[in-house]
């Protein structure tokens, strides 16, 4: 959430509050809790899946991104969404300021994971049209002494983005400038296209012209400033301090590694950005300055900042040689600060995301900040992987199964003084920080499919077959995870075999039996083929949200166009439910009884995600003439993913449904003969 409370009167937190309390709540986002035998929180919606509860949460965030850029574009001109609670259709919020630049850039960040994870095109083409949109729209003049560099904002609504206007006109907030930048560059890399280089060159030239060396109440950039001179006058939102140099630095870094622009010019400014943050935040935890819509204030710290200063060491070692000290004092710093409240919920920490001692934002717990607390748990779950402390490993695994709750669309969710949903949060920070758990930890990722889970490197191409995956990464020295559903038999660079070895200090592979997690360095070559023996390829998926149609629409004919005949009606889509948080599938008739569909050619129907809404188990039985007959029981309030293990092409599928008037489906699972 963005800080509304320095802008609106609070509704909350005017007076001092416990730094820590319990909060064990009966639901989180209005849906019902599970617990372990202990009483700690388990994932949803399936409690004993992790890799199915994490992976829905950022694929549902996805479905609803790319569904928006395929009809309304909400997310290019405005900044938050409330939906109708009966037709789940979005409804943008025309009040509050649209945060355009820092949406950029965590949009790529999901995206940059995502891509090699899916292995989906459509991920890329929208990130394209949506950076080009900024760059068209939402850039500084030429000439300025903040030069063809993002804007921080828009007023809602507005097609050209120059700043919120209550903030005052025509303002950068440098920041921002360096966050997009690295976003541009590492588009650069994921793509090819030099305009996004170009693009992040521009915006490390302007931090490095705007330098300044800063002191205790002075940053060596603005929180904001006017982007035609870089003055701080006849502005209500100006303001001399963010401790928020970390982006910049991170351009900076990643320009020097490509040897881009001026070398030198970055060099020299980078590292004295960096002993000003040595020096000045991590001594005094003057963590302020970072959110688009919050006036400059010396009291009003956020977790953000130290947050993701702290994923980049970790991440990033080399950079730090006292990462470990660093990265494990933010994280406590975050978790203790009596700044704002944090929440123990059945075993999980819960954190919001800033405030000053006396005022803090957002809701009162199980409501919001999903992606704030997404952000701790990353952090928690990367120190785990660098240093094998499990403490860290346990705090985070609690803290993303809450996280997971707020998948889809709950109804019972919603962003402080109002039911409005903030994109930022729940469609980019969120996910590309849920991401961070796979890469991290994966043990966690799905056992029965195999992923890219994360890499040092941007990943350029990817295709996944059965028991096959072949990608290549941006630089020929990368350490990539993996977690695989079959045994690699090789795995070749550069087409070249690489040897199996005890860790990665010299290019190979580690490979865990037991979880079939797999980690590859490579140096010779950016190109990586993996080969094993497996007969389940990666199904394609019907999710009932791409095309998107209104709930309640009888599915007559082909849908999606090309691929199945759903009849004449029998069939119509269904708004999110229970433990499903988009769209789904369910039978016309409630009493129905047997229900069918059939392909527009063959196809191997691989399965279907199946929920029963009843108070007693209902049966399915899935049958066609070329396959063999299967059954299944879902139990009371259960989702399952169905799985037929059939392997010949059908032409038509028939459900039998016993007690079937509460079941609903969705991720509809083909493939190829």
């Amino acid at each position: 959430m963005i800080a509304v409370f320095l802008s609106v009167p609070p509704v909350v937190g005017q007076q001092p509050f416990p730094v820590i309390s319990t909060v064990d709540e009966s639901t989180i986002a209005g849906r019902p809790v599970a617990l372990d035998s202990e009483g700690k929180l388990l994932p949803w919606p399936m409690p004993d899946n992790t890799g199915y509860s994490y992976s829905a949460y950022f694929l549902s965030q996805w479905a609803i991104v790319w569904d928006q850029y395929n009809r309304q574009r909400l997310p290019y001109y405005f900044c938050c969404f409330d939906f109708d609670r009966t037709t789940f259709e979005l409804i943008p919020d025309p009040h509050w300021v649209n945060s355009t630049g820092y949406l950029r850039a965590m949009m790529q960040g999901f995206i940059e994971r995502l891509y090699p994870y899916a292995g989906d095109p459509h991920t890329l083409e929208f990130l394209e049209n949506f950076v080009d949109y900024e760059l068209e729209n939402g850039t500084t003049p030429e000439g300025y002494a903040w030069s063809q560099v993002p804007y921080p904002s828009a007023n809602p609504g507005s097609k050209r983005y120059t700043g919120w206007s209550q903030h005052g006109e025509d303002f950068v907030e440098p920041h921002v400038v360096g966050e997009d930048g690295y976003a541009y560059l590492r588009f650069y890399e994921m793509t090819g296209n030099t305009k996004y280089l170009h693009a992040a060159i521009r915006c490390a030239d302007a931090l490095v012209k705007n330098f300044k060396p800063g002191d205790e109440n002075n940053s060596p950039w603005p929180y904001r400033c006017h982007a035609r001179d870089g003055s701080l006058k006849n502005g209500k939102g100006m303001f001399p301090y963010s401790a928020n140099v970390v982006e910049p630095v991170m351009l900076f870094d990643e320009l020097l590694r490509l040897d881009q622009g001026d070398t030198a010019s970055y060099k020299r400014v980078r590292e004295g950005a960096w002993a000003w943050l040595m020096k000045y935040p991590m001594r005094n935890n003057l963590w302020v300055g970072y959110f688009e819509d919050v006036a400059g204030s010396m009291d009003n710290m956020n977790q953000v900042i130290p947050l993701e200063f702290a994923r980049y060491v970790l991440l990033h070692p080399e950079k730090d040689p006292e990462w470990r000290e660093h990265a494990r004092h933010l994280i406590d710093w975050v978790k203790t600060t009596p700044k704002w409240p944090k929440y123990m919920v059945h075993g999980a920490m819960v954190t919001t995301e800033q405030g000053s001692g006396k005022e803090f934002c957002c809701n009162l717990p199980n409501q919001c900040c999903d992606s704030h607390s997404s952000r701790l748990a990353a952090v928690e779950a990367l120190y785990y992987a660098k240093t094998g402390d499990i403490a860290y490993k346990q705090a985070a695994y609690r803290t993303y199964n809450w996280v997971t709750y707020f998948q889809g669309l709950p109804a019972a969710a919603h962003a402080p003084f109002s039911t409005q949903w903030w994109f930022t949060d729940e469609f980019a920070d969120g996910p590309r920080r849920m991401m961070d758990a796979f890469w991290a930890v994966p043990e966690w990722a799905p056992a029965d499919e195999s992923h890219l889970l994360g890499s040092l490197s941007v990943v350029t191409k990817i295709a996944y077959g059965a028991g096959r995956i072949t990608y290549s990464t941006f630089d020929m020295d990368s350490t990539d995870v993996l977690r695989l559903n079959f045994v690699p038999d090789s795995i070749n660079v550069g087409g070249r075999p690489i040897s199996r070895h005890d860790d990665l200090q010299r290019e190979g592979y580690t490979f865990d039996e037991k979880t079939h997690a797999l980690s590859i360095r490579h140096t010779s070559s950016r190109d990586v083929d993996i080969q094993g023996k497996s007969e389940q390829a990666p199904p394609s998926f019907i999710t009932f949200d791409d095309p998107h149609l209104p709930a309640g629409t009888p599915l007559l004919g082909q849908y999606p166009s090309g691929v199945i005949d759903w009849g004449s009606g029998e069939w119509k889509t269904g708004t999110p439910f229970g433990k499903f948080g988009t769209f789904t599938l369910v039978t016309s008739d409630p009493k129905a009884t047997q229900a069918e569909f059939k392909f527009y050619a063959p196809r191997i129907f691989a399965g279907v995600d199946v929920y029963n809404d009843a108070d007693k188990d209902a049966t399915l039985t899935v049958h066609a003439p070329e396959n063999r007959e299967v059954s299944f029981t879902i139990k009371a309030k259960q989702l399952i993913r169905l799985r037929t293990d059939w392997r010949d092409p059908c032409s038509q599928v028939v459900f039998d449904f016993t007690n079937g008037h509460a079941l609903r489906f969705d991720n509809l699972a083909y493939g190829y003969p």
